[in-house]
């Protein structure tokens, strides 16, 4: 089931008009990647309120986050969370989860152990942040003198092989802006799109995904559906 979960914290309210966007593209697709045909799922509307089981949701910012990785560790203890993002996402600003500050809420209320997390792709860190990391000892991967992606997605596989399940976040700032646009923060020097696709197919072969979430596209500074698309695409190669 996809679940669309149109929420924001409110700083950038455009990403509600995401999900309903993203799936237009998606009944565009008819195959995955590999050439075979994909069968749409149910489609349903949920909130933070009310977060149920499924294998992809759409967002909304990354604050919808918090509440999915929430309800999903409750039935996948031994569960691994990886992120791809470009910002470190523990920058706290506010008494309740938002998204600048999704995963450190998740670390300090012990949904999540450190132990539990890899983050891929950051480039645009505030200081406090990468100070954060380093203290709770949380495996990131930056994008300043990175090893090369095979090295790097080996070194990821490697690091899950002691769990039993897996769940994805991709935040859509981890590609360059050349391959998506459409997003909040516009940073330079991200993953090119083909190089995002490789990483999800390695780790959709070690048959633990479980979950899987789409977030923080921003319609309002897409250039024609470029962002929506690839994002139609990242689900595609899932269903």
């Amino acid at each position: 089931m996809i679940l669309t979960i149109p929420h924001t914290d409110g700083e950038h309210p455009a990403c509600a008009q995401a999900p309903k966007l993203i799936l237009e593209q998606l009944e565009k697709i008819w195959a995955n990647t590999y050439g075979y045909p994909i069968k749409k799922p149910e489609v349903k509307e949920g909130s933070i309120e009310n977060i149920e089981d499924a294998k992809i949701y759409l967002g909304g910012d990354h604050s919808i986050t918090y509440y999915t990785v929430k309800h999903f560790k409750k039935n996948n203890p031994n569960g691994a969370f990886i992120v791809f993002d470009a910002h470190p996402d523990v920058f706290q600003a506010f008494d309740y989860p938002s998204h600048q500050d999704y995963l450190k809420f998740l670390i300090e209320e012990g949904i999540l152990s450190p132990e539990e997390i890899v983050v891929v792709g950051i480039r645009a860190p505030h200081p406090s942040e990468i100070k954060y990391y380093k203290e709770k000892e949380i495996k990131y991967y930056p994008f300043y003198g990175y090893m090369p992606l095979i090295d790097t997605c080996d070194a990821i596989m490697e690091f899950l092989r002691k769990f039993d399940s897996i769940y994805i976040s991709i935040d859509m700032d981890i590609l360059d802006p050349v391959y998506a646009p459409g997003v909040s923060y516009v940073e330079p020097n991200g993953l090119t799109s083909r190089e995002l696709f490789y990483f999800l197919q390695r780790l959709k072969k070690t048959n633990k995904i479980k979950a899987l979430d789409v977030v923080e596209v921003n319609p309002e500074n897409d250039i024609n559906n470029i962002t929506t698309k690839t994002a139609a695409r990242i689900i595609a190669d899932f269903l």
